[in-house]
């Protein structure tokens, strides 16, 4: 896979793989710089590897095994589904603008024996079919990761694991988790000795209306209206005495919730899973009166 550093962009564009650009050499400064522009925008910038180390980090940190599928948009050599298919028996494929590259990354996979896991094609990463993924992988500059925010969220399933390479969706949506360290070899491409990797969860999409029962000891029911900016939530909830209580430490990841709401001078604390329309887990009653089964289902 390859980004798509800041530094130098525009000398990098001229030296990178959009080939395309080195017939400009002759053209005014401003005009190269012009085409440079659209060129980023056009593509998230040029070809940067990503070292051996930082690949096996994002897999690491994506769980990645032989049940899944990975995909990478901008996918650069290949590196990471090649090594996906290779060390970890994973499937899955890659996309990207440079039919060289992605001509290299097929001829590396049939080279390695992996040619019927991992495929390679020349597509824009915004037309891509990401929704076979439980893994998608990125090493995007910041304006196509903010660009692509809202497919990664609305396409993929929850649960899905989305792993980038030192840059993130902005502040709108905060990674779930990130790891940072020193990669000397990366100064010689970005000036930069170190590497970020950061992880989000794709969570469950359950802002609305629902319906909770507590199970005995409790025998409580309470509607809960929720609103849900990624994996961060709010809400309130009416009844059992209640009208109004605000939702606290509340969050979600993936299919897996966690809140609790303030019930008799204490607070009951929930968790539990999500699957489509209905929710189910455990509670700690407030006031230490034990724990019980919950249940809610979307109104």
């Amino acid at each position: 896979m390859g980004v798509k550093t800041e530094m130098g962009m525009q000398a990098r564009i001229l030296s990178g793989r959009r080939r395309l650009l080195l017939a400009m050499g002759a053209l005014p400064l401003a005009t190269i710089a012009a085409a440079a522009d659209i060129e980023l925008q056009r593509t998230g910038g040029p070809y940067v590897p990503t070292p051996q180390v930082v690949v096996d980090e994002m897999l690491r940190m994506g769980k990645v095994g032989p049940s899944d599928f990975v995909v990478d948009l901008g996918s650069g050599d290949g590196i990471i589904v090649l090594t996906a298919a290779q060390r970890l028996k994973a499937r899955g494929f890659g996309v990207d603008i440079d039919p060289d590259l992605v001509r290299q990354s097929n001829a590396e996979a049939k080279k390695r024996g992996v040619a019927d896991r991992a495929s390679f094609y020349v597509m824009d990463v915004f037309k891509a079919d990401i929704s076979k993924a439980n893994v998608v992988t990125l090493y995007l500059l910041p304006g196509m990761m903010a660009d692509l925010r809202g497919k990664i969220f609305n396409e993929l399933r929850p649960g899905t694991r989305v792993v980038s390479h030192d840059y993130t969706f902005g502040d709108e949506w905060r990674a779930d988790e990130s790891y940072t360290w020193d990669v000397p070899e990366k100064e010689k491409v970005t000036g930069v000795p170190r590497a970020t990797v950061y992880l989000w969860v794709i969570p469950s999409k359950i802002a609305g209306r629902w319906q909770l029962r507590l199970a005995a000891p409790a025998d409580e029911r309470y509607e809960l209206t929720v609103k849900q900016n990624y994996q961060n939530l709010e809400g309130t909830v009416a009844g059992g005495g209640a009208k109004g209580v605000r939702l606290t430490q509340s969050n979600l990841r993936g299919e897996d919730i966690t809140f609790a709401f303030p019930s008799g001078g204490d607070r009951h604390r929930f968790k539990g899973h999500i699957s489509g329309n209905n929710m189910e887990g455990t509670v700690e009653l407030a006031g230490g009166r034990g724990t019980a089964k919950w249940t809610a289902s979307r109104l």
